[in-house]
């Protein structure tokens, strides 16, 4: 192309002072976004960790846009905004899955897909960005999805039950130590009843799980059966296999072809080889002991905070308030890890696990001003 021909960059107009603002807004936050995903990579590694460097430098991507874009306004940008400060600290100190969840909810607030200063590759990076995230939350919220929900709902119910007791008994105007007596109780019966629930169901869950295994009196009877009655071909079908692959099992079974010599049948419906191992279902169904214990601990924990203003002395209407707060500010904790491990706002989550609370105390001290006015 001749010189007379070529492009001049045509000069960038100068920004309004709102431009400049909103645009050193938005660099700070994807500094800080790149850093997070940065921070988190450095405790991970393999694909996880490649994943997370991919987005980082994607981030940079939309930093040096608008770099570009504020020219000599890009020195020294403001710093970022609050809710990303936090998920910062957060994957400096945990690197989990609940500062990802965090980043799910912030790469899905972007506001690039309204702002005609953001190209709209831009915008459509952030939406998969959202995608990728929530793809490396679900692996962590699998991970935590038994034990640690377990722990959580276990408290929870723990606080909401025993509140709702304390209060109700509290209400009637008998003296602190019945509603201390009347709290220890309570924390007892629901926990005993929360571990004698969790053994039951989950040995139920390994013994049905036995009984459904196959066992090895096929190969017992095997030799003894007719071939041209072939009733072993019912146990395959029975497990799921196909006719074919039933029919040939069966043969296998008595001796009249090898097992390697079709690679294409399997002793599975799922087309693995190899004896079945039911193990591994056995393991992440977990111990029914060690199921129970936890159970009892969790809840106990949760039943513990309604009656501490009792341990410690208070009595009347000022141990149910500081009792009341207590279980509150461990309701919007709770509900707001529900939130997260469930990918939704924390805060909502905790402000209506907190109103659920609440309505079931309020329901049963109201019930104890009935009752103590009545008695009275």
């Amino acid at each position: 192309m001749s010189p007379a021909h070529a492009a001049t960059p045509a000069a960038l107009p100068e920004p309004t002072r709102e431009q400049v603002r909103r645009w050193r807004r938005y660099l700070a936050d994807e500094i800080a976004e790149g850093q997070i995903y940065r921070d988190i990579a450095a405790r991970k590694d393999g694909v996880e960790r490649d994943i997370l460097i991919g987005l980082a430098e994607a981030e940079k991507r939309h930093e040096e846009h608008w770099r570009a874009l504020l020219g000599e306004h890009a020195a020294h940008p403001p710093r970022p905004s609050v809710h990303r400060i936090l998920l910062r600290a957060l994957a400096r100190v945990f690197g989990s899955v609940f500062v990802l969840a965090l980043a799910q909810r912030a790469e899905s607030d972007t506001p690039y897909a309204k702002d005609q200063d953001a190209t709209e590759h831009m915008a459509a990076d952030e939406q998969i960005h959202e995608e990728v995230v929530r793809g490396l939350a679900s692996r962590g919220r699998e991970q935590l999805a038994g034990s640690f929900r377990a722990a959580v709902f276990g408290m929870n119910d723990g606080l909401v039950s025993n509140l709702a007791l304390v209060m109700g008994i509290g209400a009637t105007g008998v003296a602190s130590s019945v509603v201390l007596f009347t709290g220890v109780a309570g924390l007892l019966a629901g926990a005993l009843s929360m571990a004698a629930g969790e053994y039951v169901s989950v040995r139920s869950q390994r013994e049905l799980l036995e009984a459904s295994s196959p066992t090895q009196i096929t190969l017992e009877a095997a030799e003894h059966l007719d071939l041209d009655r072939n009733e072993l071909e019912l146990v395959y079908l029975a497990r799921g296999m196909t006719p074919e692959d039933a029919k040939h099992r069966a043969l296998e079974r008595l001796g009249y072809l090898s097992c390697d010599c079709n690679p294409q049948f399997s002793a599975r419906p799922d087309g693995s080889k190899g004896p079945v191992d039911h193990s591994e279902s056995f393991a992440e169904i977990g111990s029914a002991w060690g199921a129970s214990l936890s159970s009892f601990c969790f809840f106990a924990s949760g039943a513990l905070i309604p009656i501490l203003p009792y341990l410690f002395g208070m009595t009347g209407l000022g141990a149910l308030v500081v009792a009341a707060v207590l279980v509150g500010i461990a309701l919007l904790f709770t509900g707001g890890v529900v939130g997260l491990l469930s990918g939704s706002s924390p805060l909502w989550r905790g402000l209506r696990q907190l109103m659920i609370g609440y309505g079931a105390a309020a329901v049963t001290y109201l019930l104890g001003l009935l009752v103590g006015g009545s008695i009275g």
